[in-house]
């Protein structure tokens, strides 16, 4: 996997990329909040109160004030019990792993799941089987050949970064043992999906009983680290097992400072995530119109497969000579080679929008790529 060419953001979206200002629909910072003005203040007052570091461990002279301050914040929006920072959204899987090892007998991993989730499937010390993605049938064939004995945990993302397609939640918690957990990697859900914007376990309707949430402020918060939402208990079972928990530095206090504004806005603004679903509908609508199959999927992301692979260079042009940064992507766990994914914020004005539909619908009629 060779390293992309760089970009350089230059306002909430747009990029310049070689030379050229392009509109910019790729990454994950659905509601742009990476550059707006309150976070991007907050993050200054943030450097000049508390430095970049606290340089030790919150388990020794590391746990500030500002840290618990933002857990409860998260407490309150998410309406978890208990919230527990991480340093990255990648780690929250690890320690979360790190802490359940040796309570199950069997893994059940959806075969799409994040990366992060893989890693942290080795961690758990026991068998670990793949079940079709998003196929509840599928995971009940995977948990019934672990026998009627097993105690179950079962990992899939919440909301599906190349599709934004959703996990059926109620239906695994419907058709599994009491006793099983599931662990929601909600990074990509967080603040998007559910009514109140509290990820995809609000969007299932279902509790939080037996269910970890595992989220990043890296995407709709646009800021930086991870978190836990769990119960007090498994907060203390971190705090006691968790080796990388432990032994990491937490997330500079000037990124905590932001993602508590990111926060503040994203609970009190309430035009946002209407803004993003809306603008999300109008360009999936109107590719439907064209004659594109598109999952029905609540995310605001329209995967693209090129159907050759001379089609992908050909609409990387159209969307160049458009103004647009082709957001053509090869990614772990996506299609081997390689697909476009246009992720739609709320930031999007009309003209961007109608502009992005233009091209794509133009390039719909056009016959597919000759070998």
């Amino acid at each position: 996997m060779t390293e992309p060419e760089p970009l350089q953001q230059i306002d909430r979206t747009f990029v310049r990329y070689r030379r050229r200002k392009l509109s910019y629909y790729s990454g994950c910072d659905y509601f742009r909040l990476a550059s707006h003005p309150r976070v991007m203040a907050a993050l200054q007052t943030g450097v000049k109160k508390y430095g970049l570091n606290v340089a030790a461990s919150r388990l020794t002279t590391g746990n500030h004030a500002l840290y618990r301050e933002l857990e409860t914040r998260l407490v309150e929006f998410f309406d978890a019990e208990s919230a527990l920072l991480v340093p990255s959204g990648y780690a929250t899987n690890l320690i979360t792993a790190q802490a359940l090892a040796g309570n199950f007998s069997h893994a059940l991993i959806d075969e799409r799941a994040h990366t992060s989730l893989a890693d942290a499937a080795r961690l758990l010390d026991c068998p670990v089987l793949r079940f079709k993605s998003r196929d509840a049938a599928a995971l009940a064939q995977a948990a019934r050949r672990c026998g009627p004995a097993a105690k179950l945990v079962v990992l899939t993302d919440g909301m599906f970064s190349g599709d934004g397609s959703a996990a059926p939640l109620a239906e695994y918690l419907a058709l599994l043992p009491r006793d099983a957990m599931l662990v929601v990697d909600d990074a990509h859900g967080a603040g998007v999906l559910g009514r109140t914007g509290r990820g995809t376990l609000e969007h299932a309707g279902v509790s939080r009983d037996r269910i970890i949430q595992t989220i990043t402020l890296s995407k709709a918060l646009g800021s930086y680290g991870g978190a836990i939402l769990c119960s007090q208990a498994f907060r203390h079972r971190i705090l006691s097992q968790s080796r990388m928990f432990v032994g990491s530095t937490p997330l500079p206090l000037p990124l905590a400072q932001a993602a508590l504004t990111s926060l503040r806005i994203l609970k009190s603004t309430r035009t946002l995530r209407p803004r993003l679903l809306r603008n999300a509908a109008r360009v999936k609508t109107a590719l439907r119109q064209a004659g594109l199959a598109l999952p029905d999927a609540p995310g605001p992301i329209i995967p693209l497969l090129p159907r050759h692979p001379d089609e992908a260079a050909r609409l990387s042009r159209s969307l160049f000579a458009a103004a647009i940064f082709p957001p053509f992507l090869k990614y772990p766990g996506g299609p081997p080679g390689g697909c476009f994914r246009f992720v739609i914020s709320s930031e999007h004005n009309d003209a961007q929008l109608d502009n992005l539909i233009q091209v794509l619908r133009r390039h719909l009629t056009l016959p597919p790529a000759s070998a």
